[in-house]
């Protein structure tokens, strides 16, 4: 997954104004107590992160 695909998928889950606030924000556990963003610039694939996103925003299947 390229970092273009994970912030599209971002803005069609949590909206476009939204996702980037959120990502900024939110300190997820399994991301090394990171926000989503403090992960993707520390260098930890954006696939991963996604999956850390999808477990604690409980998303559809579909979404992973």
């Amino acid at each position: 997954m390229r970092h273009t695909e994970f912030w599209a998928r971002m803005d069609r889950n949590l909206g476009d104004g939204y996702a980037r606030v959120w990502a900024d924000s939110f300190v997820i556990g399994t991301l090394d107590h990171r926000t989503p963003s403090q992960a993707l610039a520390d260098g930890v694939s954006p696939k991963e992160v996604w999956r850390a996103v999808w477990e604690v925003r409980e998303l559809p299947e579909s979404e992973r």
